[in-house]
């Protein structure tokens, strides 16, 4: 396992000399399919644009982008498109880490190579790579920060991602791995999944509120979106409960730059891929094999370290 903690991101150059540089061979060119689980939520825009930026930067890739409309059928369909187009490569963040195994499994029988991004998939041997954020320390992060600023203990609202989802998984099981052993002072009073969303975030969190005699001392969620849907919910109610979400979305900065969110986790979406694209294509281009699990470590971004966040310039 390789583990990064950088901002390093959209450059070229820097992930030549990180990865040993793909440029040589640009004469070979490529058709690469980019699968994202849902266009519909900002933080997957961002990857796929940072894909087709690192695909011009690297030059010779025609890049099919395909986006699986929060749908296992639709991403299903995608996949299977592409192998009988015969593609180069598969870049894809599986919206269901087992129900897109199928799928997978035949692109690699098919001798494509796929390289999953941020999104784990699980039971498929012969997976070329897999590109992400270490889930389990971002969550680990967010329990950390609430241990910061709670030092006496807490009653705590975990909005939880996706059920099936990796992340969502990683995500919680961090959150749990630090606070489960003081759980003598940090209370999980409810958790509940909100499934990324944010009309959900904030449905949930007004029933959980509305069934609560004393409101939690803090929220903490899996994602941004749902974040920001419960950060909506306490200020129609005139809470002042801290909120901590994670995925560092440009909404999401400006909130905690400005007194709202208390802080989010960034886990560098454009850095996994573009390194994605640059070990893939390292591999079909120079035969590089690339590390089979290349993580980038998340860190928490509170308003005193808001200049680390990756897309603060979109602010």
């Amino acid at each position: 396992m390789t583990l990064f903690r950088s901002k390093f991101l959209f450059s070229g150059v820097l992930l030549a000399a990180l990865m040993g540089g793909a440029g040589a061979a640009q004469a070979q060119d490529l058709t690469i399919t980019s699968s994202m689980p849902a266009l519909e939520f900002p933080f997957f825009v961002h990857m796929q644009n940072a894909l087709r930026q690192e695909a011009e930067s690297i030059g010779g890739i025609e890049l099919i982008e395909t986006d699986g409309q929060n749908q296992t059928t639709k991403q299903t369909a995608d996949v299977e498109a592409a192998i009988i187009r015969g593609v180069d490569g598969i870049i894809i963040s599986p919206l269901d880490a087992v129900a897109m195994a199928p799928a997978l499994q035949q692109a690699v029988d098919a001798g494509i190579p796929v390289v999953t991004i941020d999104r784990r998939v699980e039971g498929v041997p012969g997976i070329l790579a897999h590109v992400g954020a270490d889930n389990v320390l971002g969550g680990e992060a967010q329990g950390r920060l609430i241990m910061e600023m709670f030092p006496d203990g807490a009653r705590i609202i975990n909005l939880q991602g996706q059920p099936g989802a990796s992340p969502a998984i990683d995500r919680n099981q961090g959150l749990h791995n630090v606070l489960d052993p003081v759980s003598d002072r940090y209370e999980f009073v409810a958790e509940q999944t909100a499934n990324f969303a944010r009309a959900e975030g904030a449905s949930v969190t007004e029933a959980l509120l509305a069934g609560m005699s004393t409101p939690p001392d803090v929220i903490v969620a899996a994602n941004d979106d749902m974040a920001l849907g419960a950060i909506q919910v306490t200020q129609e109610r005139g809470l002042d409960i801290p909120i901590i979400g994670f995925d560092a979305l440009p909404e999401a900065l400006a909130s905690v730059r400005d007194g709202g969110l208390a802080a989010t986790i960034e886990q560098f979406p454009g850095g996994q891929s573009s390194t994605a694209l640059q070990a893939l294509v390292e591999f079909l281009r120079d035969g590089k094999q690339p590390e089979e699990l290349i993580l980038l470590e998340p860190i928490a971004i509170t308003e005193a370290n808001i200049d680390e966040a990756e897309r603060l310039d979109e602010i």
